[in-house]
């Protein structure tokens, strides 16, 4: 019988303390494990969405709510601010500013969020498309490559959208027109893989509608189902351009269809819109890190009702306080593991006096003391090494189960099966501290009187 099984044997003869030194071990493993794969994992998906952006501006509030808003599109936007305090921001003419992609946000479609930008939004995610075209017109859809496979869209299929960023079939805009998808882009592995882009102006034309339609409906309640002549052209204020057809009645308003809207024309550049319509925010990326540039965020801030928040500072932050909390916890996994080799060393060296006999009956038979000493060796790595297995496959299951959570809830992807380089490190650390949890039973077996020990048995 080799030494491999013959140590396997030996663990088995006292399953109780075995399975606990085991279970201790792998829980120290795996909170360690479980750290570094929550650390790399957050940290790929918030350093990939930086996507080079220098400032995001919008309405005043909490500088990280607008940069996760914005950017990372896991919290409500700080507010809306106007065209005319965002049109400087928006010139192609602006010294300082390279690209500024502006953002409408506020509605959704089953939990994905529907934003209103620029085809600029794409190029900052370097994205391209895998089927189909990007929007032009007004209510036409570009769905990242996330979105259009949870919501099963292809291109040519329409949908309404909700208000807010919940999937709530109450907050349903029907009295909207639909959004037809147009294209379907190709995974990119950042944030826009989970958006539904249009034109910033879809946007305003979903609420403007809300707005007229509630109005409408109040004044037939008034008016006590009075229907409007046929004929008469219903104007409504938001939507100059668009063809509605003669002949509209309002008690039949539910059943327009909203879709035979045309949108043959290109909606205008967001720079001449006018003053009083909103959006969300701003991505901008600066043409070189000159002091005016570094100090522009500053000069919003006091000078300006906006507010400019810088992505690397803010990201920086919430490392920082999360870094603590990772410290803690890996102090608490290192000590879990401490005491398992604690239990691992008692475990070993207490079945010594109850394997001295075994032992120096070994050793009549020609076992030379390293042997014995590396009998105890291997059941001190076989520990270690099980403990560190099982560690790892709970680190894992439990990082899935986290990544199913992320992903109802923040759309961003995470894995549990990703594997990393630390792990290894941690297979070393930990067959060490098996070694040195069994090396002192292993010399004190290696040293075992067989005549004392004989005689006594």
């Amino acid at each position: 019988m080799n030494l491999l099984s013959l140590s396997w044997k030996n663990l088995r003869f006292k399953p109780l303390n075995t399975s606990l030194s085991i279970l201790l071990f792998a829980l120290g493993v795996g909170l360690i494990s479980l750290l570094f794969l929550l650390e790399k994992q957050l940290q790929d998906n918030f350093e990939k969405n930086l996507a080079g952006i220098d400032l995001v501006v919008g309405a005043k509030g909490s500088p990280l709510q607008l940069i996760l808003s914005s950017m990372y599109h896991i919290d409500a936007p700080t507010g809306n601010m106007s065209l005319k305090e965002a049109r400087p921001f928006l010139n192609p003419k602006h010294p300082l500013i390279e690209t500024a992609v502006p953002l409408a946000m506020g509605d959704s479609y089953k939990g994905f969020r529907i934003v209103g930008s620029t085809q600029n939004l794409v190029d900052l995610y370097e994205g391209k498309l895998a089927e189909g075209a990007l929007w032009q017109k007004d209510f036409e859809v570009t769905l990242g490559a996330t979105a259009a496979k949870d919501l099963g869209l292809n291109i040519g299929d329409r949908f309404q959208s909700s208000h807010g960023f919940d999937d709530n079939e109450d907050l349903a805009h029907d009295d909207a027109e639909a959004f037809k998808v147009v294209g379907i882009l190709a995974p990119t592995g950042t944030v826009i893989d989970q958006l539904i882009i249009t034109t910033p102006q879809s946007y305003w034309h979903v609420h403007d509608h809300g707005g007229a339609s509630a109005t409408a409906a109040s004044e037939e309640e008034e008016d006590d189902g009075h229907d409007h002549e046929e004929g008469e052209e219903h104007d409504h204020d938001h939507d100059e351009g668009h063809d509605h057809e003669e002949g509209h009645d309002h008690e039949d308003h539910e059943g327009h269809d909203h879709s035979a809207h045309d949108h043959d024309e290109l909606p205008k550049p967001l720079i001449e819109e006018a003053d009083d319509k909103d959006i969300t925010s701003i991505l901008i990326k600066f043409k070189g890190r000159n002091f005016q540039a570094l100090n522009m965020g500053r000069n919003i801030n006091e000078n300006t009702d906006l507010q400019a928040a810088s992505p690397a500072i803010e990201i920086n932050r919430v490392f920082a306080q999360m870094d603590q909390g990772e410290r803690v916890l890996r102090i608490l996994g290192v000590v879990i593991v401490i005491v398992s080799a604690l239990s691992i060393f008692i475990s070993l060296y207490s079945s010594l006096k109850e394997r001295q006999y075994e032992l120096a009956l070994m050793r009549v038979m020609g076992a030379r003391p390293g042997k014995l000493f590396l009998l105890i060796v291997l059941e001190g790595l076989l520990l270690a090494g099980i403990g560190y297995g099982l560690g790892i496959l709970m680190s894992h299951v439990s990082m899935e189960m986290i990544a199913n959570f992320m992903k109802d809830s923040y759309r961003y992807s995470f894995s549990g099966w990703e594997f990393l380089e630390q792990e290894y490190l941690l297979l070393l650390g930990a067959l060490v501290i098996g070694f040195l949890a069994a090396l002192l039973p292993a010399i004190q077996a290696s040293k075992t009187p067989i005549a004392e020990t004989l005689t006594k048995g």
